[in-house]
């Protein structure tokens, strides 16, 4: 990997990973746009500098992030349906993974869900409660599983999960930005731990760039996300997503190699 490529990947990583747009989705145009093999460097690579994406939602949050340990019994309550099923599911996962056809079919999906998911939700409104309680923690939880299905967002399916609680968009998007940390630390470390032999001296200094950036990156992305989710709703992200789907399809058409496994 050049420089270049590095950044570029990195930034893709910081800019993706909290919004509701599926950062595999990005991934693989990325590496289809640039020409990027998906060598063992490359995709140890990708899964390394989630780190520095993780890091920035524990900085960026650092005075309500380590708090009391109820806090962290709820997001014990949120991760566990996803470490389970995850653990008994991890093959055929990895096999999805391997579709890219599925990625976009689910971009597409979840794009038309987004558009629509404002509109369903203003009817109900949020509740006067607006505090993540254990039950709703867990069904938030549930929802993160359907994450599991390359395309569909980690982030958007949390947020959306949130608001079936009636939680207001804010508390819904900070409360899947905390959850990120112990499901994408993980699932990031279990990879990571699989391609463990791509690990060398020589590979640190690719890996620390890429995580500075990620780091960066992704604290101005969910600034950013948190003020125009308020004020804007879905509906642009979900637009985006079919845009990006339908990218993909014509270059699956075309023949361009994507592959991301």
């Amino acid at each position: 990997m050049t420089l270049t490529e590095i950044i570029i990947i990195a930034i893709v990583e910081g800019l993706t990973e909290f919004l509701p747009v599926s950062s595999t989705g990005h991934m693989i145009l990325t590496q289809a746009l640039l020409g990027v093999e998906s060598t063992g460097f490359v995709k140890m690579f990708i899964v390394n500098i989630q780190f520095g994406a993780i890091l920035s939602v524990v900085v960026l949050y650092r005075k309500r992030f380590f708090q009391s340990l109820d806090f962290y019994y709820k997001l014990l309550a949120a991760f566990l349906p996803a470490a389970v099923i995850g653990f008994l599911l991890i093959d055929y996962i990895d096999m999805l993974l391997e579709s890219v056809l599925v990625v976009a079919i689910m971009l597409f999906i979840g794009g038309v869900i987004l558009i629509g998911i404002d509109q369903w939700f203003e009817k109900k409104g949020p509740s006067s409660d607006n505090a993540v309680t254990y039950s709703k923690a867990l069904k938030i939880g549930l929802f993160q599983c359907l994450a599991m299905i390359p395309g569909v967002s980690r982030s958007a399916a949390t947020i959306i999960g949130g608001m079936t609680q009636r939680l207001d968009r804010k508390t819904a998007a900070e409360f899947s930005f905390f959850l990120a940390v112990p499901t994408m630390f993980a699932a990031a470390g279990y990879k990571l731990y699989q391609s463990r032999e791509w690990l060398s001296v020589e590979s640190l200094p690719a890996l620390a760039v890429g995580n500075a950036i990620a780091f960066v990156v992704a604290m101005l992305a969910i600034k950013g996300f948190i003020g125009f989710l308020t004020r804007y709703g879905f509906k642009v992200f979900g637009w985006y997503r079919i845009l990006v789907s339908l990218i993909i399809f014509i270059l699956l058409l075309l023949r361009v190699d994507l592959t991301i496994v």
